[in-house]
């Protein structure tokens, strides 16, 4: 009943959202024709009923029962329709309260009569910042839109990382990274495949996987087994677990009784996945790589974030047990608020950490010398790579997608990695 009754305040609100943002509308069609306007006001209530009737019927549908790709565009285009009327009200309130703050100025500096006689004639929206609001909200929905044909757009970072205590046996070492690969968001097997084709085609010496192979469910991975097998390099493939590797958010952290024998049994296929598809799963624990006779480490932990909404499941102590004889060590951790929260302050001696987690938002703006997303504000490090003194941290912004079905301005990304 609570939870129909927010459902139900979800709704009112996007109402009084649209009638609100109608009047913007009004404002810059006031001088169009009848007609014209009666071709607008239709369009835009059409396209807005029509949202707020399906987010109303959606308590008695069976959505579940629809296909992955009708649920995932559909309520994607809700969302997007909701965050580009929610940018258009930035400038109408600011309008508004233009408009309050002249109103009061009227009450308080001028004698009765002129104030009468100003506030009388109205205080007029702006036009412009009616079309500014109305711009901003239709340039966002359709940036968004667009953005769908970007999530299988697989773009190549190329990274030199200049280490001092590098053996002289690991100079030239290329490491391609991948993360959240989210497979349970896949709907094109072929554009893929694809992708795993571009990894192979840099010929890397070694390929590690950082976390997130699935959405929640072991069973996601299930129709792609054969795609991620053809994974392969001299030295091997590794991995890690992710937040969402552990099912936390189908069956919650601590669940009882049945949910707790299926949560479990997922993450047991998880792992039976990795290996099957030939991968090496870290689990709080190091490799040695050798190359030439020499020796690096590689350190692969469970997720472990300083971030209080997500569960933190490794242990670092435990995977570095024995790692002080290596000259040269690279940690594999999901998340890179892990890095700030005790990589950097304890383990002085990781040389370079590799981390995902965070897709940048999946939309932003990067161009040479710039970088943006409103997920810079929660992450620190959010994307691409970072230094503190002789430490490294990278961050892939992603193989795949989870929520949004696309990528705008922040592509999906095959990382490699070059050790000079």
């Amino acid at each position: 009943m609570r939870n129909r009754n927010f459902f139900w305040i979800v709704v009112t609100i996007l109402i009084l959202l649209d009638l609100y943002v109608f009047q913007a509308v009004k404002v810059v069609s006031q001088s169009a024709s009848h007609k014209t306007k009666l071709v607008i006001y239709t369009c835009y209530w059409t396209i807005s009923g029509a949202a707020i009737v399906m987010l109303a019927l959606m308590p008695f549908l069976n959505v579940e029962a629809w296909s992955k790709s009708v649920r995932t565009y559909l309520f994607a285009t809700l969302l997007g329709l909701f965050f580009a009327k929610f940018v258009a009200v930035v400038f109408f309130l600011v309008d508004d309260i233009r408009r309050l703050l002249q109103w009061g100025a009227g009450k308080l500096f001028f004698n009765r009569t002129e104030a009468d006689a100003l506030n009388s004639a109205g205080i007029s929206r702006s036009m412009f910042l009616s079309w500014a609001g109305l711009a901003a909200g239709s340039g966002l929905f359709g940036t968004l839109i667009y953005g769908f044909k970007n999530k299988y757009n697989y773009h190549v970072q190329r990274i030199r990382l200049s280490y001092d205590n590098l053996p002289g046996a690991f100079r030239g070492l290329k490491i391609v990274q991948i993360s959240d690969i989210h497979s349970g968001s896949f709907s094109n097997k072929e554009a893929v495949a694809k992708g795993v084709v571009k990894i192979l085609e840099e010929k890397p010496d070694l390929i590690l996987f950082t976390g997130d192979l699935v959405n929640d469910m072991a069973v996601e991975m299930h129709d792609y087994i054969d795609v991620f097998n053809k994974l392969q390099a001299p030295m091997g493939v590794y991995s890690t677990l992710g937040n969402h590797d552990y099912g936390d958010y189908h069956w919650g952290h601590t669940p009882v009784g049945a949910k707790a024998i299926e949560k479990a049994n997922s993450l047991k296929r998880l792992k039976e996945i990795h290996a099957e598809m030939g991968w090496r799963l870290l689990m709080d624990e190091h490799v040695a790589l050798e190359r030439d006779g020499q020796q690096i480490a590689l350190i692969g932990v469970q997720n472990i974030s300083a971030k209080a909404r997500f569960f933190t499941y490794g242990d670092m102590k435990k995977a570095c047990e024995g790692v002080e004889k290596y000259p040269f060590k690279i940690l594999m951790s999901h998340d890179p608020s892990h890095w700030d929260g005790e990589v950097r302050p304890k383990y002085p001696d990781v040389d370079l950490m590799l981390a995902g987690h965070t897709h940048g938002m999946q939309f932003g703006i990067e161009i040479p010398g710039f970088k943006w997303s409103p997920v810079q504000y929660v992450y620190k490090q959010w994307a691409g790579l970072y230094e503190e003194g002789k430490q490294k941290l990278y961050v892939n912004r992603g193989f795949g997608f989870i929520g949004y079905p696309g990528r705008v301005g922040i592509m999906p990304e095959i990382t490699v990695l070059e050790l000079v």
